[in-house]
């Protein structure tokens, strides 16, 4: 069934539906009725000659030049070519169909003026399969991502590049083969298309749906660090998070529980010390002040997924039009240099554990590097130097974007979010998370084999998974292709589906 795009409800995961999974999506009729309504007020202060930015006026330092009637037109033209000004490799098409879908939902309000073909014409786009060919950088995240979605922009006049069927084409072509017309820019259209943080949001948004299930996984791999080492289960008592208050601890320290339960560690047959190091029982509240961050990421990005984020902006009830900065991306931008540092912290934590697992002075019994060969074999001494460059790369990611503002436009546009800088250094955190945290997996599944007794449900359950890809390590081997495969193990979620379906829901 299609998503109905209605300006309100577009949630992280319907958008990935769209994104990722090509789901159908459909304008609302009153959608549309909006959009006529709005344009229709526009057409009319057009006629009445009304200046208005970025219509009949140049844009950011021209704003003070007035078009005249014959310029109006073209200069919509001229604003998508000198914009579509990026560089370097192109997005993934689901970043890109998640910036359309996201640009439908602010037209579906009715307070951009563009014309509806405009908006039908991006919904066919995304039914039909016609992804535009962007650039994924260039974009300083206000004024909107002005440089790539430029550069879908140019599919509006049948120029650009565009996949279509796994082809790349001239935008035309692609367009002709989906069956799409044409629809052509007026008075409006170009600037209407392109003026929203869209793609910086759409990746803030597939970031936060994946970033979720890493830390799923982060407690699953802790569960069996934890069963490993012979963790005292103690700091992981619902009611010592309870009486704190914080959501993500008390979520976080259920789900844990939940991998280690019915095996020995849980149901007290174990010697264990009575007090671990943070490492071990502090998981709760580090993992947890990760879920806490990503759930305010998840509540901005979807107001703005949700709302206009447009310039200028109209109301056909009033017959008003405004000029302001809904464009900015700082409300995105902000809480997404949150959610990456978030995911480094995990990260950090994850190769402690992994640490101790290693080292024979803290893994309880442990042989040196998790090797019975020790001395002749180095077991996974290396695979913490692999998991220690890929942490000390987040960190320098970690440096927030936000604050990193350059002025452009002789000064005009003088502060900038720099949002777009976000959504690319956070995925980048993202896929060294994915080889961080596989890391530790290994490492805890070698340490389980190492032990004799019996280990929660989830925990087992994982480990099966993990022997399916990577095996036993009796003597040394090169390693990297058991750390690239793990890094994909993660990224796949099928760790966290195995034991979500043994266990139940992690959250």
């Amino acid at each position: 069934m299609a998503i109905v795009i209605d300006g309100s409800g577009l949630t992280i995961e319907k958008l990935v539906k769209i994104a990722r999974d090509n789901e159908k999506v459909e304008l609302a009729p009153a959608a549309v009725e909006r959009i006529k309504k709005c344009r229709a007020m526009l057409d009319k202060k057009i006629e009445a000659h009304e200046i208005m930015y970025g219509i009949n006026t140049g844009i950011g330092e021209f704003s003070e030049v007035v078009l005249n009637d014959s310029q109006v037109q073209d200069f919509q033209k001229y604003l998508i070519y000198n914009h579509a000004a990026g560089i370097g490799d192109p997005a993934p098409a689901e970043y890109v169909r998640g910036a359309l879908a996201g640009r439908i939902n602010v037209h579906a309000h009715g307070n951009s003026g563009i014309r509806p073909e405009i908006t039908m014409t991006m919904v066919e786009m995304l039914n039909r399969g016609v992804t535009p060919y962007v650039c994924q950088k260039g974009s300083v995240g206000a004024c909107g991502d002005l440089a790539p979605m430029a550069q879908m922009a140019l599919l509006m006049m049948g120029e650009g590049k565009a996949w279509f069927r796994g082809e790349l084409l001239d935008g035309k072509t692609a367009m002709e083969r989906a069956g799409i017309p044409i629809p052509g820019l007026m008075a409006r259209d170009g600037l209407g298309f392109i003026n929203g943080s869209n793609l910086l949001t759409a990746m803030s948004a597939i970031f936060l749906f994946d970033a979720a299930n890493l830390l799923k996984q982060a407690e699953i791999a802790c569960a069996m660090s934890l069963e490993a080492l012979k963790a005292n289960m103690k700091p992981y008592h619902p009611k010592i998070h309870v009486v704190r208050g914080f959501k993500g601890a008390i979520r976080s320290a259920a789900a844990i529980l939940k991998c280690v339960a019915a095996g020995d560690l849980a149901e007290g047959r174990l010697k264990c010390k009575v007090q671990d190091a943070y490492s071990m029982r502090s998981t709760p509240q580090v993992i947890g002040a990760a879920h806490d961050a990503l759930a305010y990421a998840r509540s901005q990005v979807e107001i703005e997924l949700n709302g206009v984020g447009d310039n200028p902006i109209f109301f056909a009830e009033e017959n008003l039009q405004l000029s302001g900065a809904n464009f900015q991306g700082s409300p995105v931008s902000l809480p997404m240099d949150m959610a990456g540092a978030a995911i480094t912290m995990v990260c950090v934590l994850s190769e402690r554990r992994m640490n101790r697992l290693n080292n024979p002075a803290l893994s309880v019994g442990l042989p040196p590097f998790l090797t019975k060969g020790a001395g002749m074999f180095s077991g996974l001494m290396l695979s913490q130097y692999t998991a220690d460059s890929l942490i000390v790369e987040q960190r320098i990611l970690s440096a927030p974007a936000s604050i990193q503002s350059i002025p452009a436009a002789a000064d005009q546009e003088d502060f900038v979010s720099m949002g777009m800088n976000t959504a690319i250094k956070n995925f980048q955190i993202l896929e060294n998370a994915y080889g961080i945290l596989g890391i530790e997996f290994m490492a805890a599944a070698q340490a389980l084999d190492l032990r004799d007794f019996k280990f929660g449900l989830g925990t087992t359950t994982a480990k099966d998974v993990i022997r399916k890809y990577v095996a036993y390590l009796d003597v040394d081997r090169p390693l990297y292709p058991d750390h690239t495969r793990m890094q994909g193990l993660v990224r796949s979620c099928e760790i966290l589906h195995a034991v979500e379906s043994a266990v139940g829901s992690l959250g």
